[in-house]
């Protein structure tokens, strides 16, 4: 195996906010291949991860192989927290790209949480929009059928260019979206091809437009 680019990791840290800067110079500096687990569903918790560059997602699949994502986190961003009372991983986290971490062990990340009032409350807030996070998923996927949800979706994620035309900020598969949706990619595929038929989005590739406002219901 090729050994990862020299990184300076002062320099990745420098990025951070406040005060997450002295959380990350407090762990060991590890790579990761795109399409490498960083953690795994079920194992036993015993750190957190500050995201220095990269992109990793977090998800959980069941028997069938169906997968839900739960988040994208980029740098700045961190990770592995709820497990730091001890408990399993809530959920598998992959690499998206290849990404750079700080590995914070739990009797680390307690210690610098201790001494640094500011740093306690800076990880509360990310542990208390999680959660909020996951009850408005939970709601999602209560009350919206798979249109309702993959409409939100789109919604939310397209941003308007130059031109004015609305699209995915990043290339995204019909399977990404199923996973971030919790749907099959073959209920996905089939509702694309009948929004694009109907003149509401345009598929190039995995690029994504929406043309016009999508009906409420379909």
């Amino acid at each position: 195996m090729a050994a990862p680019p020299p990184v300076d990791a002062r320099a990745l840290i420098e990025r951070l906010p406040e005060p997450m800067r002295s959380l990350a110079a407090a762990g060991e500096l590890r790579h990761y291949r795109s399409g490498e687990v960083i953690v795994e569903e079920g194992a036993p918790g015993d750190a957190l991860y500050v995201l220095l560059s990269g992109k990793v997602r977090a998800y959980s699949s069941d028997e069938a192989e169906r997968e839900i994502t739960y988040c994208i986190d980029t740098a700045g961003d961190c990770f592995g927290e709820m497990a730091l009372d001890g408990g399993p991983r809530s959920a598998t986290v992959e690499a998206l790209e290849p990404s750079v971490c700080s590995f914070v062990t739990r009797i680390t990340a307690f210690r610098r949480l201790a001494e640094d009032g500011a740093l306690a409350t800076e990880l509360l807030m990310r542990v208390i929009r999680r959660a909020r996070e996951a009850t408005e998923r939970a709601r999602r996927l209560a009350q919206l059928d798979v249109y309702g949800r993959l409409r939100t979706l789109l919604e939310e994620l397209c941003t308007a260019g130059d031109d004015g035309l609305k699209q995915l900020p990043e290339p995204m598969t019909h399977q990404a979206l199923a996973a971030r949706v919790g749907a099959s990619r073959e209920m996905i595929s089939r509702l694309m091809k009948d929004l694009e038929r109907g003149g509401y989005v345009r598929s190039e590739g995995r690029v994504i437009a929406l043309l016009k406002p999508l009906p409420a219901r379909w």
